[in-house]
């Protein structure tokens, strides 16, 4: 049985209102999952809520309301945002779910039963708001920081199971370097190395002074500890423990998409808890950067965090992944502003593509009654367009296997560029008005071609734009029906079709 190709977002906090940096994460997993649908495989794609700890309880009890009444009226947030960036999750996990808790249990037993779960306890400083236990390196740190900038730090001293995260230092390390991709970008494992060559203490897993979590197994006085609650649920949504035809299909996880803040958590402590567990490692962790917001940090005290669903609202879904997606390397950092998205939709969507299908559409409704045209003798030039169109196919599909979308999407516009210039040189209204109309139906129809194979690249990143193009076309089949190798194959769109140029695709926006 063939595997399959399994992406995950990370599990976000119901504790938040959901900003732009859950929605770049989203998007670039449905990008990839879409992708990935494109080129033939069968695809799994998690999407989920955390919904136990502290901050939660502690959020609940001001309301007047049990933890699980916030959580259940406040995942609607995250289970609507997906709704409005119009993502293709398979499914999406709550870790107040039953399943999640047999999986969780079965992870601490199974860790336990190595030997590698003991009780003791623990005394130190505890950041409320990251659910983190913190050194005495991180709190000077944190201490350093101006007043309205540091986290909530609290000493703790309580009962605690520990985990020897100790004993996996070096296991870790050895896998590091026989796998030197499980972490991406590269300068983000280097970082993830440095940290554990520093050393590794073990860690605590549990906690006594609060209730809202998963109990520990035969000790229901601890509540397990909100990271290894959290990180399991890639586990729980592929079946673990109980579905082993469900799992074995899926698991390993192919891709972890994380923010840079959370890396450890996923490069240091989940695989080692997956070592002690005897459960394979996922194949990579991919950790992207953060976004500012007109060059400053966002803050909810500053009152510039990005609302998704407003952009959504003023853009649409499209524009919004075609910017977050374009705008800067995946991996690095990136400023959000609505002048950039404005330069992106009137040079690029508006003026390249837009223009392209509009201008190509106009012409076979006025030369051919909106028919498609037969193709006479290609010309030098006319196999030129074939051959960048082959050669751009096969260049996305490359920079796509690299997560490289940025890339992805700059190579496909220089190929929508160079159709452009060979409208332009090519000169259709000119033939038209020679009556040579062999010649005329020949380049018509060798832009449609190019159009076609533009429109199933374009389906990962903006869906509903090249679901729009794809009717336009006039094609009898679903444009989810076709596969990456259906672009190789020059002559997609069939001469006959009838063609609709209807509205703007991408309506001009005024700058701010």
């Amino acid at each position: 049985m063939s595997k399959t190709f399994y992406v995950t977002t990370p599990i976000y906090y119901v504790n938040d209102v959901p900003h732009i940096g859950h929605a770049y994460t989203t998007i670039a997993a449905d990008v990839i999952a879409r992708f990935k649908r494109l080129q033939g495989n069968k695809v799994f794609f998690l999407t989920g809520t955390d919904e136990h700890g502290q901050k939660i309880e502690r959020t609940a009890e001001s309301n007047g309301e049990k933890p699980i009444e916030l959580a259940d009226r406040v995942v609607k947030r995250f289970q609507n945002l997906s709704d409005a960036l119009n993502i293709t999750n398979d499914d999406f996990i709550r870790t107040t779910e039953e399943r999640h808790r047999i999986s969780v249990e079965e992870i601490f037993r199974r860790v336990e039963k190595a030997g590698d779960i003991y009780l003791s306890e623990y005394e130190g400083w505890y950041d409320v708001r990251n659910e983190a236990f913190i050194t005495e390196t991180q709190l000077e740190e944190i201490m350093d920081l101006p007043e309205e900038k540091r986290p909530i730090i609290e000493k703790v001293k309580e009962e605690s199971y520990f985990f020897r995260l100790s004993k996996y230092q070096e296991p870790l390390l050895e896998y590091y370097k026989d796998h030197p991709d499980f972490v991406s970008p590269s300068y983000r494992l280097n970082e993830v190395v440095k940290f554990v060559e520093g050393g590794l203490r073990d860690l605590s897993i549990s906690r006594t002074t609060f209730t809202w979590g998963i109990a520990v197994p035969g000790n229901p006085k601890h509540v397990i500890y909100v990271w290894f609650d959290a990180l399991t649920n890639y586990l729980t949504g592929v079946g673990f423990p109980d579905n082993e035809k469900m799992l074995n299909a899926n698991w390993p996880a192919d891709v972890h998409l994380v923010g840079k803040d959370i890396l450890r958590f996923h490069a240091v402590y989940w695989p080692a808890f997956l070592m002690s567990a005897g459960i394979l490692l996922p194949k990579k962790v991919f950790a992207h950067g953060w976004w500012t917001v007109e060059g400053e940090k966002m803050s909810k005290s500053v009152g510039n965090v990005v609302d998704p669903y407003q952009v959504v609202e003023e853009f649409g879904a499209d524009v919004f992944r075609y910017f977050l997606m374009r705008e800067i390397p995946f991996g690095q950092d990136g400023d959000f502003s609505k002048n950039s998205i404005i330069a992106r939709v009137n040079g690029e969507l508006a003026n390249g593509l837009g223009n392209l299908v509009s201008r190509t559409l106009g012409m076979i409704e006025k030369y051919f009654d909106g028919k498609v045209p037969e193709p006479g003798e290609l010309k030098d030039e006319d196999e030129s367009v074939r051959t960048k169109a082959l050669s751009s196919v096969e260049l996305v599909e490359k920079e796509m296997d690299e997560m490289a979308f940025h890339k992805a999407l700059v190579s496909l516009w220089d190929f929508i560029g160079d159709v452009n210039k060979y409208v332009d040189e090519s000169a259709p209204w000119i033939l038209a008005k020679e009556k040579n109309e062999e010649r005329l139906g020949t380049v018509l129809w060798t832009i449609v071609q190019a159009i076609g194979v533009v429109t199933i690249l374009i389906y990962p990143f903006m869906p509903e734009s090249a679901e729009k193009i794809w009717e336009r076309l006039g094609s009898s089949q679903p444009l989810n029906s076709k596969l990456l190798s259906d672009a190789k194959e020059w002559g997609i769109v069939k001469s006959g079709q009838t063609v609709e140029k209807g509205q703007s695709l991408f309506p001009r926006f005024e700058n701010k």
